[in-house]
């Protein structure tokens, strides 16, 4: 059984502009391609004006923001909004990609006879090619792509090798300049005719050579003879007449030069006496500057010391006073709920900046809000309120939703459960004619008012509690920006 060809990669995974047009075999078709690259479509997208775009120009396109379409501007046929190009106005067009993809191709390599269809070409071809032409990394040659492995290990200038001889990595370029420093670059006596020796060790060979050529000792006077160290002492045997000719040559005329040369060595003397005595004082010097210097080190040092224990100590001090004010931000927000709570099971729920608020809840920024607690005694059930300001449920978007939640608290193990107290919720007129009022009694059986187990039971209440037309325009519930909520709990049997 044939098996299923495997597809090119999904439209959002593209991450390449169009094909280019020198691959297809046959005559181009402007739908065929991109209106942004101008290549052949690679994943089709279609906007909504109607022009075809790759997948990948597309969403680079619109990746700074929505864009006008150039096509539509090029062809004079600009509309508001159609023509602008944005995240989500654009859709894969799959018939478009089947056509492109069954269109004739053929490698634009040289030499290279692969052909086949877009789709062959994009899976087992497109960047695979052996006759593709690409730069080498490190000398920026171009190269074939088959060629590549080849001019790494033999022909790339930039190539390294690892010395022979020392193992030391280099560039092939410096090959000779690395072999004049080697340290283990084999070397042939020039005495002795021995082969691979160090040139670390070269020195040392020579001085013990016997078969080594060195200057003759009378060549400052004049003997140039080189001479193998072992027949050193036959050769001042065999030449000592010769020697000494050039020695008594050269005795007349040196004789003034030896004269001025110990005038020049006196003075010298005196000179390098004075410069010993400068050193001595010099040294002296140096020696205190480094006692005076050891002593500010470790002065330095105790001073570090202090500023990090110091610098720590104030950290340690920032963490406490850190703390300090959370706590006191804590205790005064608690002091505002004690100050707003109520103990009779009647509560005002004051609430400003009306309009600012509502449009946060509009806009999804904080679509709910609550209500300090309150109590129906002192040691009574704890309550709030829960407001949603465009409304929540079947009334989002229409009415204001309006909540109440059995909250936990300290005195809850004495109370009666479930909660079934009768509660009225008001949304006060403060023109004091119409208040707006709903009432319910709970439903025992709700998990809403049982015994809390966490900070707050499931809020219940009114979704529809007030048209959000009731609030617009001109109204007696909002004056200054501001609305009263009211909430009584009936005490009756507690």
């Amino acid at each position: 059984m044939a098996t299923q060809e495997p597809s090119p990669p999904s439209s959002m995974e593209s991450n390449k502009p169009g094909f280019p047009k020198k691959i297809l075999g046959n005559k181009l078709e402007d739908k065929h391609l991109c209106n942004c690259c101008h290549n052949i479509l690679r994943r089709p997208f279609q906007a909504q004006c109607g022009h075809r775009f790759c997948s990948y120009c597309f969403n680079r396109t619109v990746s700074n923001g929505p864009q006008k379409c150039s096509a539509c501007i090029k062809e004079d046929i600009f509309e508001d909004p159609t023509s602008i190009l944005k995240q989500g106005c654009a859709f894969p067009d799959n018939a478009v990609r089947r056509e492109v993809e069954h269109l004739p191709a053929a490698c634009i390599n040289e030499n290279c006879t692969w052909k086949g269809t877009i789709k062959e070409y994009e899976l087992n071809h497109e960047g695979k090619c052996e006759f593709m032409i690409i730069s080498c990394p490190s000398c920026k040659e171009h190269i074939r792509f088959n060629e590549q492995e080849r001019h790494n290990e033999r022909e790339c200038p930039e190539r390294t090798l690892n010395c022979k001889y020392c193992k030391e990595p280099f560039h092939f370029k410096n090959i000779k300049a690395h072999d004049e420093i080697c340290p283990k670059y084999p070397m042939i006596c020039e005495g002795c005719a021995k082969k691979k020796i160090p040139r670390e060790k070269y020195v040392d060979h020579i001085k013990f050579c016997s078969k080594f050529r060195t200057p003759c000792r009378f060549h400052v006077v004049g003997c140039d003879m080189s001479v193998e160290k072992e027949k050193i002492h036959d050769h001042e045997r065999a030449y000592a007449y010769e020697h000494l000719n050039l020695l008594l040559t050269t005795s007349s005329g040196e004789k003034t030069k030896v004269a001025e040369l110990g005038r020049r060595c006196t003075e010298l003397e005196v000179k390098a006496n004075t410069f010993e005595n400068v050193v001595c004082v010099l040294n002296r010097e140096v020696e205190r500057f480094a006692t005076t210097m050891e002593a500010s080190n470790r002065q330095h040092k105790l001073d570090q010391d202090k500023i990090e224990a110091l610098s720590n100590k104030v950290r340690q001090l920032e963490r406490t006073v850190g703390l300090k004010d959370l706590t006191v931000a804590e205790m005064e927000g608690r002091l505002r709920e004690m100050s707003a709570t109520t103990f009779d099971g009647v509560f005002v729920w004051r609430i400003s900046d009306f309009a600012k608020k509502r449009q946060d809840a509009i806009a999804g920024r904080a679509p709910a809000m609550f209500s300090p607690a309150f109590y129906t005694s002192k040691y009574g059930y704890k309550m709030c309120l829960r407001i949603y300001l465009n409304g929540d449920g079947t009334g989002r978007g229409s009415h204001l939703s309006l909540f109440f939640v059995v909250m936990r608290g300290q005195s809850d193990a004495l109370l009666k459960w479930p909660f079934n107290q009768k509660v009225t919720l008001m949304l006060l007129d403060q023109s004091n004619r119409e208040h707006i009022i709903d009432a319910f009694r709970p439903d025992v059986t709700s998990s809403s008012f049982q015994r809390p187990v966490s900070e707050m039971n499931i809020a219940s209440g009114c979704p529809l509690f007030c048209p959000l037309s009731k609030l617009d325009g001109k109204n007696s519930y909002i004056r200054d920006d501001t609305i009263f909520i009211k909430a009584i709990v009936d005490l009756t049997g507690l």
